[in-house]
């Protein structure tokens, strides 16, 4: 992805993302990296798995990820399982784990070797697929912005 004004993407980071995502860590993760993650389990040590249960029991639908850097929706998630199964296979694989039915391919892209990136070149992981298909493993620092 060819150099942009932030790193690869035109802007930097949101200031107030969700669940109590750490600014300098996402803003590393999203613009200035191509290969490495937040780590593992991350995602645990915020607000988010009880945020969405709340959320979910809520509206009993699914919860939109947004782009930390502009703001697009990115994945709506869980469809097609419900949420437990959703948290169950991220916490197996140690960050957020989407399927194809969740992502939003209008604002999403896998490369060759891949690398997940939002169109507007957000950082956002990468496509480790497994018996089941594809399997996107996203840090959640890179889907914690909030609705452009």
């Amino acid at each position: 992805m060819s150099p942009k004004a932030h790193g690869t993407s035109e802007v930097p980071v949101q200031k107030n993302l969700r669940w109590e995502c750490d600014y300098d860590t996402a803003d590393r993760i999203c613009n200035f990296n191509r290969h490495y993650a937040e780590h593992a389990g991350y995602w645990t040590t915020t607000p988010f798995v009880a945020d969405a249960r709340k959320e979910h029991a809520e509206t009993s639908g699914p919860i939109t990820f947004y782009d930390s850097n502009t703001g697009k929706p990115l994945f709506v998630a869980p469809k097609g399982r419900d949420l437990e199964a959703f948290l169950k296979e991220s916490g197996s694989h140690g960050w957020p784990s989407f399927r194809d039915e969740e992502v939003i391919w209008d604002n999403v892209r896998c490369l060759g070797d891949g690398e997940c990136v939002s169109v507007d070149g957000t950082h956002l992981g990468h496509n480790l697929p497994d018996g089941t298909g594809n399997r996107y493993c996203i840090n959640l620092v890179s889907v914690a912005g909030r609705p452009e």
